[in-house]
């Protein structure tokens, strides 16, 4: 039904692709104008839609840059509002998105702000800081970055490459050579020799080019309410464990739950998806259905930020509910050489120098 459905789709597809070919055109021409800034701004994006381990890597740079007046500027997809807006302890998931709340949660040092309008927001950030992380803004041509980090997991090296709306492609893959350095997630270790073959004939190394491969970590479960003192010590296998998603590609973590022994319930809904009441009531009743001993209400660190609305705290508050952390790591060599380029253009570009 699938493939159907795609032969469907190919032509919207070509014509998608058509559209964004000629854009795409236009800035390398200088037809359409791009502006450089000379503030560092380094750009993390992905050819694709969703899922391909783009917050995780941000989060990396926060931490590797953290002698610097960071900021975090996102378009803050999924808000109800407009414009620009700084986060502030009023910040919720609807008024700037679920990923910039994580951020502005998890990383009190640095500023985050969302704006549509890339070019309006670094303006707005750069006189007070000194590097500018552009959060999912590989196809934002009106800004030039100065470092651009493209991001592609792991799986998808594997699998037909359409455009939208047959497939998940938002520009050609020849978009990669855009990037300056290209970062391959969710990667099992060590990376079989049948990968880098892949990701060679995918994306053709350049010159200018770095290519890598990372994979991630889960950490030790944490409880979404801070009323909740203190973290999951136990094992997973132990436990009875209902799931609840709204990412783009949730396989990731169940196989981990899976290969760790938990026994997993999974409640999918689609990337960014706003929960409402009645489903959050639905995992709930799952949950006290089961007569497991042990069991636990488990979702992803992302998702977790738009359950701190109000109106779940009293369905969850005094459940044991918990998300789960990632980061991305590198091997050794890889980190170093990842974090060498990455300094390297920061303490080079105008501002800081």
């Amino acid at each position: 039904m699938r493939s159907y459905l795609r032969l469907l789709l190919l032509p919207f597809s070509w014509i998608y692709g058509a559209i964004t070919w000629v854009r795409n055109k236009c800035y390398d021409l200088g037809w359409l104008k791009s502006t450089r800034f000379s503030i560092p701004v380094i750009s993390i994006g992905n050819l694709a839609v969703g899922g391909m381990g783009k917050t995780p890597v941000t989060e990396y740079l926060v931490r590797l840059l953290k002698e610097y007046k960071v900021a975090i500027l996102s378009r803050g997809y999924g808000r109800d509002t407009k414009g620009f807006i700084l986060a502030d302890s009023h910040a919720t998931a609807q008024s700037i998105g679920d990923e910039p709340l994580q951020y502005y949660r998890k990383f009190p040092g640095i500023s985050v702000a969302v704006c549509e309008d890339r070019c309006k927001g670094i303006r707005q950030l750069e006189t007070t800081h000194q590097v500018i992380l552009l959060d999912d803004a590989f196809q934002h041509r009106r800004v030039k970055p100065g470092y651009s980090l493209l991001i592609n997991d792991y799986a998808s090296l594997f699998k037909p490459a359409f455009l939208l709306p047959a497939g998940m492609l938002r520009e050609s893959l020849a978009g990669y050579r855009r990037a300056q350095h290209i970062l391959i997630t969710k990667s099992p270790e060590p990376v079989p020799d049948e990968a880098l073959q892949k990701v060679n004939s995918r994306f053709p190394p350049l010159p200018h080019q770095l290519m890598q491969f990372a994979h991630l970590h889960y950490g030790r479960l944490l409880p979404v309410y801070p009323e909740h003192a203190g973290t999951f010590s136990s094992e997973l296998k132990k436990y009875e464990v209902f799931v609840l998603t709204g990412i783009a590609r949730p396989e990731t973590l169940l196989a981990y739950l899976k290969a760790q022994g938990a026994s997993c319930h999974h409640m999918e809904y689609p990337d960014h998806h706003v929960f409402r009441q009645s489903e959050i009531i639905q995992w709930v009743k799952a949950f006290h259905a089961s007569a497991a001993k042990n069991k636990l209400l488990l979702t992803t660190e992302k998702d977790s930020q738009r359950l701190l609305d109000e109106k779940f705290k009293d369905l969850l508050l005094n459940l044991p509910l918990y998300y789960i952390p990632i980061e991305v790591k590198l091997g050794e060599k890889d980190a170093l050489i990842f974090e060498k380029n990455i300094l390297e253009y920061v303490t080079s570009t105008k501002r800081i120098r």
